[in-house]
């Protein structure tokens, strides 16, 4: 658990050209920017659908908002990440050129089925796509002999099936031939959300004491092994008991622990003393935000809150500010660049936290304001991935500063 979970800087190789477009050269280029734009366009349109201002397409109500936040924009950061982060753990190329072109390409016709009523064309390449990713990425694992990371090749394909269960419980033809719908209809998301939060805990175990250390003079952030262990056995834990169906008391003694284990966790990374670095709060603000999940699901739970302010806190606040958190780190890094967030990057963190927030608790505070709070959410949501493509989209599309591929 040591191991670094991403190098910041390439191999000294030289960039074939030198010049031009560099965006198939790895894969954090196409993918973040795709998904930036994804974040970009979908919340506004989800908004617009849930004022009842525009027709559902052929996933129905929030189904398709749920589905491109978490297999079009989620899915996009992992195989942009994974594919990179891969090529350093591995030593090996993961798809670049041609290969993730043709990837990049079926993620984006993924995106446009979800929108018309081909439910069986849209479940096969939506399926497709994350098995294809995992394909390429256990061909560099393997032939690196990097058997260490092989459980993000096994993510992957799961969250190719979540993807199949959420399809599966929208499709009316399922139900008329009298094929089993119950199973998938409450499978498929909560599975997606919870590998996305067991992979997002394992990155951050990885990483953020390194990034702290790194990045703020006098810090001590730590991990002790033992403690480690179990609070990635914890969110194991809750996510068997979605899977198996279980709630009230049972998930209640499962949620308890896991808060405690990373409430514990957390407080040994000093994240009080990162404010001074944006690059390095923004990591650590994300994180909070899993404890909050936690405690909000534990009070939904007990009938004290509804569940969706549980999901909210887990889905804009930890996934939203975690991503983007490393979508702009990475890109730094790998574009050859100081490891530095300027006013943009600055603006763009508490736009997204100012979404989860209003999110979260707006409706909490004052119930009779939902459409208020995903209006006001959206908004702050669309400006920080407006301003995310502004400043790195002609990073994502030319060569690294120094020449070197990545």
């Amino acid at each position: 658990m040591g191991t670094v979970f991403v190098q910041l800087q390439e191999p000294p190789r030289r960039h074939r050209s030198g010049q031009g477009l560099a965006l198939w050269d790895l894969g954090f280029r196409p993918f973040y920017l795709l998904a930036a734009l994804l974040a970009m366009l979908s919340v506004p349109l989800w908004a617009l659908q849930f004022s009842g201002l525009l027709a559902s397409g052929g996933l129905r109500g929030s189904a398709w908002h749920a589905h491109e936040m978490v297999f079009g924009y989620a899915l996009a950061i992992v195989i942009g990440f994974l594919f990179t982060a891969g090529r350093n753990w591995s030593g090996r190329a993961t798809p670049t050129g041609r290969p993730l072109m043709a990837l990049a390409a079926l993620w984006v016709l993924a995106r446009v089925l979800v929108l018309t009523p081909w439910l069986w064309a849209s479940l096969a390449v939506n399926v497709a796509v994350p098995w294809l990713a995992a394909w390429g990425l256990w061909r560099a694992l393997h032939a690196g002999g990097n058997r260490r990371n092989y459980f993000f090749v096994g993510l992957l394909l799961a969250l190719g099936l979540a993807t199949a269960a959420l399809h599966l419980g929208q499709l009316v033809l399922w139900a008329e031939l009298q094929l089993p719908v119950a199973p998938f209809q409450g499978l498929g998301l909560p599975l997606a959300l919870d590998l996305l939060l067991f992979m997002i805990a394992v990155m951050a175990g990885r990483v953020l004491p390194m990034f702290s250390n790194n990045g703020v003079p006098g810090m001590n952030a730590r991990r002790e092994p033992r403690l480690e262990r179990v609070a990635l056995a914890a969110l194991l834990l809750l996510a068997a008991c979605d899977a198996l169906g279980l709630s009230g008391p049972v998930m209640l003694l499962a949620l308890l622990p896991a808060l405690l284990a990373h409430s514990l966790r957390f407080a040994l990374w000093q994240p009080w003393k990162t404010l001074g670095n944006p690059l390095v709060w923004v990591l650590h603000a994300a994180y909070a935000w899993l404890l909050l999940h936690l405690a909000l699901r534990a009070a939904a739970t007990l009938d004290w809150l509804p569940a969706a302010s549980a999901t909210h806190a887990l889905t804009v606040g930890l996934i939203g500010l975690m991503t983007l958190g490393m979508i702009t780190r990475t890109a730094l890094g790998h574009t050859g660049r100081p490891l530095k967030a300027g006013p943009v990057e600055t603006a763009a963190y508490l736009a997204l936290l100012a979404a989860a927030v209003l999110r979260v608790f707006l409706p909490l505070l004052l119930p009779a304001a939902l459409r208020w709070a995903v209006w006001l959410s959206a908004l702050c949501w669309t400006l920080a991935f407006a301003l995310y493509l502004w400043r790195y989209g002609p990073m994502l599309l030319r060569p690294r500063v120094d020449g070197l591929p990545g």
